[in-house]
């Protein structure tokens, strides 16, 4: 599954402290000129990346990561900022050097935690602003786990320097990147809707247009039913807390009896709390995360089709200007066309075998995210069943 965790080690928040000993002297040779040379090989395990601790300092969270050497001599423990996060993924985003890279669908990072935020910014975060950050870390584990798997953005000398040094990567913005030409607006609603001349593309973006929206809304819908059985949660527990200023004093025995009654029905409401909240962690940890990564995915296919779609538009601008290229200009027009065909040639190779990966991964990774659900909801029902069942006999034994 796209988005496993280690079960005997959950992600704590270590709430404001001094991160004065996660800070290092910055190296003579910094990141940024590091991750110049993109031939290395990874030497961490990508399947066992994980995030296990997050520490807050005011407003910012910096979260320990921990991977495994592959030459199984120990671990690498770095600590990582979100601004070194969109390090990374800049340094991904900017290898025009590499064949075909705008074919990739690149796994997307999520956006910014936000602490101490509204009720607003925590929504436009959904299941990743839920639980204590545990969703985040995990949708965190689950970015870097694709891009370390990933045949070609694994090559990056970017995320060997993320995972494995000890010095913080540099603060530095690269300017130039393939993503430079979705700034036009105007420009990019036009190429957004320009007709296709292969119908496997034009199909897909065609689906993905639709599942865009329909995974939104399907994702939308359970964070509002996962927030609405907290709510339940909370309400059972407010009510259990207030049956509990219902008890009397004294010897009367209507009043003692009065009394047990309220305690035994202030234990079920109780109980009815820890079940509802268990469903709800249960929801958000298996299914919730489920869509709430389809729906990320299904935006990076869309980001990755218009931009094949814009090569697509260039492409066919080279060739106008060839035909339309005086002598004296006709074999430097012919060269940028010639060199466009190769480009969106390259694109088009690696994006279908993109969407073919991305389409089988999906259907495991939802049909597992199911089937969690399934299972952690069947376990938690019977536990709840077990608890009011004994409830019931309590009860059954008052009435004697």
């Amino acid at each position: 599954m796209f988005f496993n965790c280690d079960k005997n080690k959950d992600c704590n928040i270590l709430k404001s402290r001094d991160k004065t000993n996660l800070k290092h002297q910055p190296a003579s040779l910094t990141m940024m000129e590091e991750v110049k040379d993109a031939s290395s090989v990874l030497s961490v395990h990508c399947h066992n990346i994980k995030i296990t601790e997050v520490l807050q300092d005011g407003d910012e969270l910096t979260f320990i990561i921990v991977s495994q050497k592959l030459s199984g001599t120990g671990e690498y423990h770095v600590d990582r900022t979100y601004d070194d996060f969109e390090w990374l993924q800049q340094h991904l985003f900017s290898q025009e050097d590499v064949p075909g890279i705008q074919g990739v669908i690149f796994p997307p990072l999520p956006a910014r935690p936000q602490v101490n935020a509204s009720a607003k910014v925590m929504k436009q975060l959904g299941f990743l602003g839920l639980g204590e950050w545990q969703p985040y870390c995990r949708a965190l584990e689950t970015f870097l786990r694709q891009v370390t798997a990933h045949s070609i953005l694994s090559k990056n000398k970017a995320m060997e320097v993320f995972l494995t040094s000890t010095d913080p990567p540099g603060r530095q913005k690269i300017k130039k990147n393939i993503f430079n030409r979705l700034s036009q607006a105007v420009e990019g609603m036009r190429k957004e809707g320009h007709k296709d001349v292969d119908e496997f593309f034009q199909t897909k973006r065609d689906h993905n247009l639709v599942l865009t929206g329909y995974t939104k809304t399907a994702a939308e819908k359970f964070l509002d039913v996962v927030l609405t059985e907290q709510k339940i949660a909370v309400a059972c527990g407010h009510f259990s807390a207030s049956l509990h200023l219902c008890v009397e004093q004294g010897d009367d025995p209507e009043k003692q009896a009065f009394t047990r009654v309220c305690v035994k029905l202030s234990e079920v409401f109780n109980s009815m709390k820890k079940s509802m909240m268990s469903v709800a962690l249960n929801d958000m940890g298996t299914l919730g995360l489920g869509l709430d990564l389809e729906s990320r995915y299904q935006d990076a296919e869309k980001e990755m089709l218009f931009r094949r779609t814009c090569k697509l538009v260039e492409l066919e601008n080279a060739r106008k200007n060839a035909e339309r290229a005086k002598p004296v200009k006709k074999t430097a027009m012919e060269e940028v066309k010639n060199a466009a065909e190769t480009e969106f040639e390259q694109i088009c190779e690696v994006a279908k075998k993109e969407i073919v990966q991305l389409e089988r991964a999906r259907v495991e990774m939802l049909q597992q995210a199911l089937i969690q659900w399934c299972e952690k909801q069947l376990l938690t029902a019977k536990e709840s069943a077990d608890v009011l069942s004994q409830h019931l006999q309590a009860f059954k034994g008052m009435a004697y």
